[in-house]
């Protein structure tokens, strides 16, 4: 994979100004599509994290709503600086790509992202930052949960079976074997619950930047590239199950093997 000369060369890629403590700070991305009502939580969960030297990097992706409005109301009051950005390019690809290139360009070492309808635990930034200052660290997936306020038990329960099926068929997958170039067997990884150094990010190409899902995508760029992946128990994010909700397990599984009908490409609102 062709390193870019700069992080920053990428058409419509903001530029940011240099940050004085950037090396020092956990930077997290948080793309955000029409998430005026769910944001608001997953900001709150952001600041009532037991490590709050970050920056945080909210992506506003095309919004039609009051999503970068919720998360400007925030920054005026949040324990740690706020960049709001917009990406007019819909895709979460391109949202995240943009706030991770942005965050390299001020100098950010250290980079995680959660999505807008999910529910860092306190304990997730702690755990990312250990996670990455660890010798040799590289890419590192955390663990996801199905949130506690949405969609009842078998919601939950639903999600577990989603996200161990999903597992097993990354697993199992023939392309994602080693003989096919990679240099690191597969592991699941949740792009809502994921940290990741500059070097590695810069050094694979970044997120692609299309529709989601995008995650399997990265994750078999990295893999390609190193065998620098590891997980995170202290990295717990509860994730959202609204898909589950919106298309049942079965849809939810085929759009996340990215096979779903045209519609299942879009975010369910």
């Amino acid at each position: 994979m062709t390193r870019p000369a700069d992080p920053m060369a990428h058409p419509g890629v903001h530029h940011a100004p240099a940050v004085a403590d950037a090396a020092d700070r956990l930077w997290v991305i948080v793309p955000a599509h029409d998430e005026e009502r769910r944001l608001p939580d997953t900001l709150a969960a952001l600041a009532a994290q037991h490590d709050t030297r970050i920056v945080l990097v909210v992506v506003d992706n095309a919004s039609t709503d009051g999503t970068a409005a919720a998360a400007r109301d925030f920054a005026a009051d949040a324990p740690f600086p706020v960049h709001v950005l917009h990406e007019p390019d819909k895709g979460v690809g391109c949202a995240v790509d943009t706030g991770f290139r942005y965050a390299i360009a001020a100098g950010a070492r250290l980079l995680a992202r959660t999505d807008a309808d999910c529910l860092p635990r306190p304990g997730w930034t702690a755990g990312a930052r250990a996670a990455l200052t660890t010798p040799g660290a590289g890419l590192v997936c955390g663990r996801i949960l199905a949130r506690r306020d949405e969609h009842g038990p078998l919601g939950r329960a639903g999600f577990r079976v989603l996200v161990a099926l999903a597992a097993l068929f990354g697993r199992l997958r023939p392309a994602h074997r080693r003989r096919h170039g990679y240099r690191a067997p597969y592991r699941m990884h949740a792009g809502n619950n994921m940290a990741v150094t500059a070097d590695l990010y810069t050094a694979v190409g970044g997120m692609p930047r299309r529709p989601s899902p995008t995650d399997r995508l990265f994750l078999n760029r990295v893999r390609r590239h190193t065998d620098r992946i590891t997980r995170a128990r202290g990295m717990v994010v509860e994730n959202s199950t609204r898909r589950l909700r919106a298309y049942g397990l079965l849809g939810t599984a085929r759009w996340y093997l990215d096979r779903g009908p045209g519609r299942l490409g879009e975010d369910p609102r």
